[in-house]
């Protein structure tokens, strides 16, 4: 319950923002493993940096943040020719790292992130879903496999 009263208060507020939206910065949710905030920064037309704080709920319950560095390929979902800035559907791909406070002892878990995904950047508005899959390898304090999947929204400031 409290995940959707936290997840409708983010949409209105992002809906009632008045501020010049469809830039760079992206805003919103992510929800599966982790759920949370999202924040995406495009560097470039196909290359971006994206990260999220949220709660974990695979084993015990426990905080989640992580960085991704992503490049997208547009090109597989349409004709570059048609692409206007950054609007469509892309496939990414990328590496990062993920923080996990998860054991019961204290010990934060420190892992390396391949994430795979689609996403679609909405041309008319300042909008993009995504769904992502992310295997990953935990580092410390021991090593252990794990994986992440998530979907998402976010809003883009200008």
């Amino acid at each position: 319950m409290r995940q959707a009263i936290a997840l409708a208060a983010i949409l209105v507020a992002l809906f009632s923002s008045n501020v010049y939206a469809g830039g760079d910065l992206g805003v919103g949710v992510i929800v599966g493993e982790p759920t949370g905030l999202s924040v995406k920064y495009w560097l470039d037309g196909e290359r971006a940096i994206d990260g999220a704080a949220g709660w974990s709920f695979s084993g015990k319950d426990s905080f989640h943040l992580h960085a991704d560095y992503l490049v997208h390929r547009f090109d597989l979902f349409q004709n570059p020719e048609d692409a206007q800035g950054l609007a469509g559907t892309a496939f990414y791909y990328g590496v990062g790292a993920r923080l996990k406070d998860k054991d019961r002892d204290g010990d934060t878990a420190f892992g390396i992130r391949i994430p795979l995904g689609i996403t679609h950047l909405f041309a008319e508005t300042p909008f993009d879903l995504f769904a992502e899959i992310v295997p990953l390898v935990d580092l410390t304090p021991d090593v252990d496999l794990d994986l992440n999947v998530a979907v998402g929204l976010r809003f883009y400031f200008k």
